[in-house]
């Protein structure tokens, strides 16, 4: 959507690192800098440069309305657009830079700024590398980046994990891309803590990981849900019934941003600096139950078939192949990925102690039933894609039947199916 004061410019670079020369030029024309930077796909990544006058905002103190000056790579995005939205109503010269615009209304006077999608393979960690120069080069001496929990979860339980005692998940065992690229980028950040800048003075990083973001606007996971219940093909159960993850609300997630800005300054003592916080809405829910403000407005029955783990992960490995190969030809997302059947099936739940004692995060009360109200008051007319879908599910349902049928492919270790080994994550991690 494109409103009056908006610029969308269409830009096409013909490498990463040449995004610096277009984006001063930006700055140049319009006398902006880097303060907000999301690296396009994998996350968010946030430069900081202001003079000592902070204008007070609901969302932090860390905010100059005459000062600051931000890009928001990725500001296409959903949590990019909400950012960057929160720090132009401060008063700060936003640039939105993406592959695509955003699809909701921008306020007056930001700039967007279009990447072509095929340039974005090398953005997650050579775009990291990029930034980290790009603030040591122009004497940009705050960066916040925006992570994720899969670099600490894997398939493995987590139970009320804290940034003292979780690991790094080992990066060579992570099931997508998304997370390895995430993890190495996080900790490229968090090495360039402490170094110096050219003009004198220190980078100070710190890292905020996110679990999965939700709000009234979401159109990356609300509405695939929504069309994936309404063809009943979220119509089974699988994992462990108890099983439990955090969510955080958009809001909550740009205060957490702007408040660790604030924590990177020296009348905060840098308490931030090279400093690790998970974020969200300090509760815990199980998926299903999550879902259930949706399954009902949707007018729904909530899954009670609950099926094995392995099947739907091997499942979820099929389509994953699928999509790759038909990806040329016609653009199939796959019904669930490995990485979000662990995600579903397997706890992983985080403290947020440290976020609320150094930075003050105080995440405010959300209801996901309200960003279910708002999706179905708002969704648009979609074409209908039942047959596929429908052979999709009976080709699930066979594999089922098929792993019902052989008792002796239950509880081992070493499954095949169709030439195909079938090993959980938690046997995969336990036999390397």
């Amino acid at each position: 959507m494109k409103v009056t004061g908006i610029v969308c410019v269409q830009e096409c670079y013909g490498a990463v690192l040449n995004m610096e020369q277009k984006l001063l030029h930006v700055f140049d024309n319009r006398r902006q800098y880097f303060t907000d930077t999301k690296l396009v796909v994998s996350g968010v990544a946030t430069l900081w440069h202001q003079t000592s006058d902070s204008k007070e905002n609901r969302n932090g103190r860390a905010l100059n309305a005459k000062s600051m000056r931000a890009v928001v790579t990725g500001g296409g995005g959903y949590f990019g657009y909400k950012l960057g939205c929160a720090l132009a109503g401060a008063g700060a010269s936003v640039v939105l830079y993406d592959i695509h615009k955003p699809i909701w209304e921008v306020p007056n006077g930001i700039v967007c700024i279009q990447l072509h999608r095929e340039e974005i393979e090398t953005v997650n960690i050579d775009g990291t590398r990029f930034i980290i120069d790009a603030c040591k080069q122009r004497n940009i001496a705050r960066l916040i980046y925006t992570s994720t929990v899969n670099v600490v979860f894997g398939g493995l339980p987590i139970e009320d994990g804290d940034e003292e005692t979780v690991p790094y998940f080992p990066i060579e065992k992570h099931v997508d891309h998304y997370s390895r690229t995430k993890s190495i980028a996080e900790q490229m950040v968090l090495a360039a803590n402490g170094t110096p800048l050219a003009g004198g003075g220190i980078l100070h990083t710190c890292v905020l990981r996110p679990p999965g973001i939700y709000g009234p606007e979401e159109q990356r996971h609300l509405p695939r849900l929504a069309k994936n219940i309404e063809r009943g093909l979220l119509s089974f159960k699988f994992g462990d019934p108890s099983a439990k993850m955090n969510w955080v609300h958009a809001e909550n997630l740009v205060q957490a941003q702007i408040l660790a800005a604030e924590a990177l300054t020296p009348e905060k003592n840098y308490i931030a600096s090279g400093q690790v916080y998970f974020i969200n809405d300090g509760e815990k829910f199980n998926l299903f139950e999550w879902l259930t403000p949706l399954f009902e407005r949707l007018g729904c029955s909530k899954p009670r078939i609950r099926i094995p783990t392995a099947l739907v992960y091997v499942s979820a490995m099929i389509m994953e192949y699928l999509h790759l190969v038909l990806k040329p030809f016609v653009e199939l997302s796959p019904l669930l990925t490995r990485n979000e059947v662990q995600n579903i099936s397997t706890t992983h739940t985080f403290r947020i102690d440290k976020a609320r004692t150094q930075l003050g995060y105080s995440p405010e009360k959300f209801a996901f039933a309200d960003s279910v109200d708002h999706y179905i008051k708002t969704r648009p007319e979609t074409p209908n894609h039942h047959l596929f879908l429908k052979v999709l599910l009976s080709f699930i349902i066979s594999l089922q039947c098929c792993y019902l049928d052989c008792p002796h492919l239950h509880g081992t270790a070493n499954r095949h199916l169709f030439n195909i080994e079938i090993v959980t994550p938690q046997e995969l991690y336990l036999r390397n």
